[in-house]
């Protein structure tokens, strides 16, 4: 819960709603962080969503606070995408240049991936075409071999090395 101490005033023209000072009033957050805080509240022109934001900033003016946080939700953005994509399922070293470079790596390969499928006219996501690649990875055959249905079906139905257990 917040307790509202003082108000400042703001432009409406350029989203903001409100900018106010505020203390924090549940039980054992008063204990936990007793200094005043601000809440500037910020109504998105692009989505129409009011947000909020908590601060302990006093000194940047309310545009700044909200512009800040929108840029913060996009890195937050960015992560989960990086998460969901790219895949990186452990880090090999724990430095922060170990984890900046096979994020690098790993941003590499996506965007070598999305320069291949461009150029080739792929209609496979990026997805897809990031599985196939891990499943042939040790193959040695070109690449659009690889992307083609038609030939990986035909494989399929006739097996030229394989052994025949059953003949029926």
């Amino acid at each position: 819960m917040l307790q509202g101490r003082y108000s400042r005033s703001v432009d409406k023209n350029t989203g903001l709603r409100s900018d106010h000072t505020v203390i924090l009033t549940s039980r054992g957050s008063t204990t936990a962080y007793p200094d005043p805080l601000r809440r500037v509240t910020y109504c998105d022109p692009e989505t129409d969503k009011r947000l909020k934001f908590l601060t302990n900033n006093f000194v940047l003016p309310p545009q700044a606070i909200a512009e800040i946080y929108k840029k913060r939700w996009a890195v937050e953005l960015f992560f989960r995408w990086i998460k969901q994509h790219l895949r990186i399922k452990a880090f090999y070293g724990t430095s922060e240049n170990a984890v900046k470079t096979q994020i690098w790596v790993a941003v590499s390969v996506y965007v070598l991936v999305a320069i291949v499928r461009k150029r080739l006219g792929i209609k496979a996501s990026l997805y897809q075409l990031l599985q196939i690649f891990s499943v042939t990875l040790f193959e040695k055959f070109l690449i659009l071999r690889a992307l083609q249905r038609d030939s990986s079906q035909e494989e399929l139905s006739c097996p030229h090395n394989q052994l025949i257990l059953f003949d029926f």
